[in-house]
């Protein structure tokens, strides 16, 4: 009891403490505030950073507008500007040692270097009224893929005089001209004259593979040399295994691409290239020319061979008979062809008959076959005959229609470039142009069509054979050509260490 009358009695001291200090608070002046504690109270209710981007023209926004105008001119005003910093001033040169000076400097790059300690004129120095030429000037020059040896020489800087005593002088040597990339080495002499072109003091390069030609002025004559190089012409035979594709086998082998080119093409008169798989070996022998400067010649294909771990072994030997050059098998046939093959390296995409035009959008005749391939691919003959027409042809475009005798035509559409021309003579698998996607054409392929008495028919229904027999000494020299392509070891030969002068191997009769 005595101790909850205690705890009342404390608690009424404290109530009595608060309220007499709250009447002193009340009752005593406020305590005046410094600058600093008004300006923060000030800024507190006034936003003078307000968000320029919310409450556009409001009196809180043009009052944030005023203070960020305040503050960029505060910053230019206070910036130190862009004069240059003074420095201490540097020593007076004379002009004579400033020129020297001068040499080590920046300033000689822009002024040509033409600083430095300068001798001046006397009796024993005069100046030059022209500056002098080079007494000769060498060159390297080489013939473009479309360029002629002439073209070239003019290029370099060989005058047109020159180079009409060059073509006379050489013109035998080359032929139908030089082959793409031959280099020339030149060297043009001291000329009498500025007016007047150099003259030609020296021209090397090779007119053949078998031969090099080195002209050479004396005196006002050019004279030429002939130097002959060694040539070993024994054919190149590859064999091999078939992978995944025949193609890249081949190429891995050894093979060069044109003559894997020209093997699948006769192959593929012979059986479907899709029904070659892994495990036939192929057997390849080419033209090959090899001088003994390293350099090569790839020619035309002279054999294939295909052994296949299923069906007919498949053996074609190129050979020419009455004046006639073609394909034929071991026994001396000529090439068969049950079926008519493919003009170009591509599937059947549309067939002979009625169908819905992609273009025009209506249903209609097809007098053709159509054969997807890559645009630019070599479109083929597929059989001897004359070119009847070669040019643009309405819907089919780029044109060619080929007249094969006994009322049959063929004709070729929406080619990109045309390779033959009207009164042509072509032979079976002869390139007659490219692949394109002229005419009415959605896309790069060749529209095939066959004629016979002027209609179309379908390309599929007609057959092109051979009935070609070689019998007699052409049979026993075609024979034995056979045995000997057959008898060739596989890879290059070193020829060049069995006789000093080429080893040629005919081809045909």
């Amino acid at each position: 009891m005595f101790q909850d009358s205690q705890f009342g009695s404390q608690q009424g001291g404290a109530s009595i403490s608060l309220w007499l200090a709250d009447s002193l608070r009340r009752e005593a002046p406020p305590r005046p505030q410094d600058w600093r504690s008004r300006l923060r109270d000030w800024a507190d209710e006034v936003d003078l950073v307000p968000d320029l981007g919310q409450r556009i023209g409001s009196l809180t926004w043009f009052r944030g507008l005023a203070t960020c105008f305040g503050l960029c001119a505060t910053a230019l005003y206070l910036s130190p500007g862009f004069q240059p910093v003074p420095g201490a001033p540097g020593p007076t040169l004379s002009d004579a040692h400033y020129d020297e000076v001068r040499s080590q400097m920046i300033t000689p790059l822009a002024l040509g270097a033409d600083s430095g300690r300068h001798m001046g004129p006397t009796d024993a120095v005069q100046p030059l009224r022209q500056t002098p030429e080079r007494p000769q000037i060498e060159l390297n020059a080489q013939v473009g893929s479309s360029d002629t040896l002439p073209r070239a020489l003019s290029r370099a800087g060989v005058s047109g005089g020159d180079v009409a005593t060059v073509m006379a002088m050489v013109g035998g040597d080359i032929g139908a001209g030089v082959k793409p990339g031959t280099r020339l080495d030149i060297v043009l002499g001291r000329r009498a004259s500025r007016d007047r072109p150099r003259p030609l003091d020296k021209l090397a390069f090779r007119a053949r593979l078998d031969l090099g030609v080195e002209l050479t002025r004396n005196g006002n004559v050019l004279s030429v040399k002939r130097i002959p190089i060694r040539v070993d012409n024994t054919p190149l035979r590859i064999q091999g295994v078939v992978g995944e594709s025949i193609y890249r086998s081949a190429r891995a082998a050894g093979a060069p691409p044109k003559a894997v080119q020209a093997f699948l093409r006769v192959i593929a008169g012979q059986v479907d290239l899709g029904g070659i798989g892994a495990g036939d070996r192929y057997d390849i022998v080419t033209e090959y020319r090899r001088a003994e400067t390293g350099d090569v010649e790839v020619g035309e294909l002279l054999y294939a061979g295909l052994k296949r771990a299923r069906g007919k072994a498949i053996d074609m030997l190129k050979w020419t008979s009455n004046g006639r050059t073609e394909w034929f098998e071991a026994s001396g046939v000529g090439e068969r062809r049950g079926v008519l093959s493919s003009p170009v390296a591509g599937r059947m995409s549309s067939g002979y008959g009625q169908r819905r035009h992609p273009i025009l959008g209506y249903t209609r005749m097809h007098a053709g076959i159509d054969f997807a391939a890559r645009y630019g691919s070599p479109i083929y003959a597929v059989t001897d005959g004359v070119v009847g027409f070669a040019g643009r042809h309405g819907g089919h475009g780029n044109y060619v229609r080929i007249q094969h005798g006994g009322g049959l035509a063929t004709g070729y559409a929406h080619m990109s470039r045309i390779a033959a021309v009207p009164g042509q003579r072509v032979r079976r698998g002869q390139v007659i142009g490219y692949v394109g996607s002229t005419g009415l054409s959605t896309g790069p392929h060749l529209h095939y069509e066959l004629y016979r008495g002027g209609a179309t028919v379908n390309p599929l229904s007609v057959k092109f054979t051979t009935t070609a027999q070689l019998a007699g000494r052409d049979l026993t020299a075609f024979r034995a050509r056979l045995a000997q392509y057959r008898s060739l070891r596989v890879g290059l030969h070193d020829g060049f260490a069995q006789a000093p002068s080429a080893v040629p191997v005919a081809k045909g009769k």
